[in-house]
């Protein structure tokens, strides 16, 4: 699949599955996606290939996608196998906004990284800044106030209240890496 082909089926695959049973999620992956064409720059010939992983990231949580109640691991299984996705699309959901601490704190670590290999790098801050930088309607937002907005809305000591926590340091590395490399590119003469 090409990479206009990667793009050009991820968006009606996520649509069908967040749009209507999720419509708020399917406002906020829509916003992610936007922050994916905003960096393309620093993404190079990856640009597509992050613009597909960007819309796609939430649908684990898809009442047809969501089997373990870990959205990253479900949407990355359902991509694998029920559409035979690209791989580098299926590893970045796996792995989208340090979700290894959450797979952690559920018990699932292990099941997570032995199925799904992790991205480079690079690509793994671009989706967790894209994410973090977006609100659950899709707007534009940092992501200090976007780890706020998760805390508050399940709560200072739900497990994802507690996950998200851990993991500001790393969200807060990871999005400053992007900016880091976005600045760079912009500085650099046409």
């Amino acid at each position: 699949m090409s990479t206009n082909e990667l793009t050009a089926w991820a968006y009606p695959l996520a649509e069908s599955l967040l749009a209507e049973a999720l419509p708020r999620r399917w406002a906020h992956s829509l916003g992610v996606a936007d922050r994916a064409r905003s960096i393309a720059p620093v993404l190079g010939t990856d640009a597509d290939l992050m613009e597909a992983a960007a819309v796609l990231h939430d649908i684990g949580y898809s009442p047809d996608v969501a089997k373990t109640g870990f959205h990253p691991l479900d949407g990355a299984r359902y991509l694998r196998e029920v559409t035979s996705a690209d791989e580098r699309v299926v590893r970045l959901v796996a792995h989208h906004s340090c979700s290894w601490m959450e797979a952690e704190a559920r018990g699932l670590r292990d099941e997570l990284e032995s199925e799904f290999p992790r991205e480079s790098a690079h690509l793994n801050d671009a989706l967790c800044y894209c994410d973090m930088n977006t609100t659950p309607d899709g707007t534009p937002t940092n992501p200090v106030d976007r780890v706020n907005e998760i805390a508050g809305r399940y709560g200072a000591d739900s497990l994802i209240g507690t996950f998200i926590r851990r993991a500001e340091p790393e969200i807060l590395a990871s999005t400053s890496r992007v900016l880091v490399r976005l600045a760079s590119t912009a500085r650099q003469p046409m």
